[in-house]
């Protein structure tokens, strides 16, 4: 029987503390969580990075980052808000490569509203992955030259193969996929997309980064493994079936319950 998958987290530095025995124990993917405010990404980061680059001694695990996300899309029509987060993905970017890290999480574009009305106008889907090229095309250049992976997370995705077929138009390997279990499984039981086992069969081999978080299909409530009603033994199976070792990290509200995550996941047979 192959071992079974490892579980790493999404932390902040101060998290990281606490938990650092848990993360070297396997050594265990990490996320940090630090460097997506834009106030973070002006300013001076550098200490931030020291700090969790001296926390992360003798750690193996891999390594990466939730972008900045917040206040913008990847797709905006607006030029002068373009610029901005081309800027914001770049910063990204420089704090990734700082790191040593090999992944930064970007926000699908897709939303709810789009699922009805992208095909209610001619080429609006190939405008809206023009709009994103746009938007990302110099990030994309500076990911493959650090070894970086823009892993693109659903968010109100409904249509699972969307973000597939964005992923796959910019012919790099440095765009991959991304699921949030929560978001789909919000997306599930609010929107009425396909169950989380269907994201990740979606993604199949692009599939390089999930965040694990438990839901109740409701709202997006980043709970502790277990402690939501995701059917957890058919998403660890589909990814089971997968070759792209995706980074599986457990993304909560609460960081203390992290241990409970893991070791749930393990009483169910499914991770370590």
């Amino acid at each position: 029987m192959p071992d079974l998958p490892i579980l790493g987290a999404a932390l902040n530095v101060t998290s990281l503390k606490t938990h650092r025995n848990l993360m070297l124990e396997k050594q265990r993917d990490l996320e940090l969580q630090d460097f997506w405010p834009a106030e973070t990404l002006n300013g001076d980061w550098q200490p931030l990075v020291d700090e969790a680059k001296a926390l992360l001694d003798g750690h193996t695990g891999r390594v990466g980052i939730h972008g900045p996300f917040w206040g913008f899309t990847i797709d905006p029509v607006d030029i002068d808000i373009r610029e901005i987060v081309k800027k914001r993905l770049l910063q990204g970017l420089e704090v990734c490569e700082a790191l040593g890290g090999t992944h930064m999480v970007v926000h699908s574009p897709y939303s709810t509203w789009d699922h009805n009305n992208l095909d209610n106008y001619d080429d609006a889907r190939d405008r809206k992955i023009e709009l994103c090229h746009l938007t990302m095309k110099n990030a994309v250049k500076r990911a493959e030259d650090i070894g970086c992976e823009l892993v693109i997370e659903n968010i109100e995705d409904k249509d699972p193969y969307a973000r597939v077929e964005l992923a796959e138009s910019f012919g790099s390997k440095a765009v991959r996929i991304s699921i949030d279990t929560g978001h789909a499984h919000y997306a599930h039981g609010s929107t009425g997309a396909p169950p989380v086992d269907y994201f990740v069969k979606a993604a199949g081999s692009k599939l390089r980064h999930m965040h694990l978080q438990d839901a109740d299909g409701y709202a997006d409530r980043h709970w502790a493994l277990g402690e939501g009603n995701i059917n957890w033994h058919s998403v660890f199976n589909a990814i089971g079936k997968l070759d792209s070792d995706p980074r599986l990290i457990v993304e909560i509200k609460d960081h203390a319950k992290l241990p409970a995550s893991i070791a749930n996941m393990k009483a169910l047979g499914l991770a370590q």
